[in-house]
């Protein structure tokens, strides 16, 4: 992924109002980001902690995502997989996204949702860069380059329902 700008950030987003997209917490380590390694740019909002936001391209354009989760977490016990990634983690290290969609849908109170690692790291476990709590990724027969694709892809499948 390019390196963005906060303007780039605040202008890329599809289901919140320009002013809100305004007013969001946008990272201050843009600079120190490692822009070659993302698939998409995700981070939660300090502020609010069932706040989490994703910026990616498609088909050359950016497009930005407002997400909400629960706050409630699973015990350490329980394990869950990552739609994106497919990174298991226990307990609160994946949890259902929901994001409202696009357009006159999102306004009428639609969403959609998809389980996605919590810190928003898929591209960085896929790459090997960050290693789950756990301390292992379950390994497969793909090579780093499909599993990046298969990632990509699954953020695509679930970005287009968000115009649905």
């Amino acid at each position: 992924m390019r390196s963005l700008t906060e303007q780039d950030i605040r202008n890329s987003f599809i289901n919140c109002s320009k002013g809100e997209a305004k007013r969001l917490a946008i990272p201050r380590d843009l600079e120190e980001r490692p822009w070659g390694d993302l698939d998409f740019l995700g981070w939660r909002d300090p502020g609010a902690p069932d706040r989490s936001y994703l910026v990616t391209e498609r088909a050359g354009q950016l497009t930005g995502v407002t997400l909400r989760f629960p706050s409630s977490q699973r015990g350490f016990l329980h394990r869950s997989m990552c739609s994106l990634c497919l990174t298991t983690h226990p307990g609160g290290g994946v949890s259902l996204m929901t994001a409202r969609k696009a357009g006159t849908a999102g306004r009428e109170g639609n969403s959609v949702g998809v389980y996605m690692c919590t810190d928003l790291a898929c591209s960085l476990y896929v790459r090997g860069k960050k290693i789950p709590q756990s301390g292992i990724r379950i390994e497969e027969s793909l090579t780093v380059d499909e599993q990046i694709a298969r990632t990509t892809v699954n953020l695509s499948a679930f970005l287009d329902k968000l115009y649905v």
